[in-house]
């Protein structure tokens, strides 16, 4: 019986550690996805990183609220596609990279 329990607890850490790496998202994924102009069905020919070159700008975003709502914005907006699912794996890895540039210096303007 005390096997079986173990097991049973061994399983469910197994579960719930799986989950947690697959919400937190894949910064390589969600920066290749950044770069993709395809990224949420759009058809403007651009991509995330268009307007935002190696993530100029969202230095702050990690800290904003609602951060998928406004990924989503962006998608329906300048990329012209379609939102995504909030809680899929595609929204999870382009957070995990926005989030990833937290802290990050901007880039100076090259002086000419």
């Amino acid at each position: 019986m005390r096997g079986l329990r173990i097991a049973i607890f061994v399983m469910i850490s197994l579960i719930l550690m799986f989950t947690v790496a697959m919400a937190a998202g894949d910064v390589k994924k969600g920066k290749a996805l950044f770069s993709d102009p395809k990224f949420g069905g759009g058809t403007a020919g651009i991509s995330c990183n268009s307007c935002h070159p190696d993530g100029k700008g969202l230095e702050k975003a990690a800290d904003m609220k609602g951060l998928e709502k406004h990924v989503n914005a962006c998608i329906k907006g300048p990329l012209k596609g379609k939102e995504i699912d909030p809680k899929s794996s595609e929204m999870a890895d382009i957070i995990a990279y926005v989030k990833s540039l937290k802290g990050r210096a901007p880039e100076e303007t090259p002086k000419k």
